[in-house]
């Protein structure tokens, strides 16, 4: 199998390209991979280290995703140094948190080259190459896609306009076979959100809110990335999976005076 992962050294990537690597070696395939990242450095360094530990042939590549020439540099790259392409996983996104009518122009744009443009771009880029192999695509939205998030400015707007553009991109490119997908995470916990979870406190009113009663991992979103990946998935274009512990069908029930069921006896 032939995978480019872009955010790959985040905890939800890295996740990911481990997770492909098992879902490959369980259907008999070895993965090939091109694992990039927003610059080159030490933690892709150490990405690439332990992929290939783990018997994966990695490639490590990056590439700035709010320049469009980068983003059209890296899918080409990634499909010459696999010599094709299966999947594409757009995982990197970014956020610049602050209220809409603080929010800079500047950041407005980076988010939306980031979080939507650059998957247009990958894909634009592999599609030849996964045209050939009928392979797919799946994006990292969010449920903030769905659900407003004040105070994170451009992030929920860019996050709604990348779940449109798979759904557009499933239907525009379903006869070469091509199948694209979107998964949205809710409360996960990563490198990135540690901060907030090592606050107990903070931790136990989270866990609160989702009906299962916990936080998400990495692991939780690469699984599900890697089945709409597979061929197990191979009916299944232009869908959002959301992963998140039933948190969004909870909103009534945090309404205070809203009746409860009795307990069972």
């Amino acid at each position: 199998m032939k995978a480019l992962v872009t955010g790959a050294t985040g905890g939800i990537g890295r996740a990911t390209c481990l997770e492909l690597n098992r879902a490959a070696q369980a259907r008999g395939q070895r993965l090939v991979l091109a694992a990039a990242a927003s610059k080159p450095g030490g933690a892709l360094d150490e990405l690439v280290a332990e992929l290939t530990a783990q018997g994966i042939d990695a490639h490590p590549m990056h590439a700035d995703l709010a320049d469009a020439a980068a983003c059209a540099r890296l899918a080409a790259e990634a499909v010459e140094c696999c010599d094709g392409l299966d999947v594409l996983v757009s995982n990197a996104g970014i956020v610049r948190g602050a209220p809409l009518a603080m929010l800079d122009v500047a950041d407005w744009d980076t988010v939306f080259a980031i979080d939507v443009r650059a998957t247009w771009l990958l894909a634009r880029g592999a599609r030849a190459a996964l045209a050939q192999s009928r392979g797919a695509i799946v994006a990292i939205a969010s449920v903030a896609s769905l659900y407003p998030f004040p105070g994170l400015g451009a992030y929920s707007p860019a996050k709604a306009a990348l779940g449109m553009l798979c759904r557009q991109l499933a239907q525009e490119w379903a006869a070469d076979g091509i199948r694209v997908n979107t998964v949205s995470p809710g409360l996960i916990r990563t490198p990135l959100t540690e901060p907030i979870y090592r606050n107990e406190a903070f931790l136990r009113r989270r866990e609160e809110v989702v009906p299962l009663g916990r936080i998400g991992t990495p692991d939780d979103v690469a699984r599900a990335v890697a089945h709409l990946a597979g061929p197990d998935a191979g009916y299944v274009t232009g869908i959002d999976w959301r992963l998140d512990g039933g948190l969004g069908d909870h909103i009534l029930a945090m309404i205070p005076g809203v009746p409860r069921s009795p307990a069972p006896s």
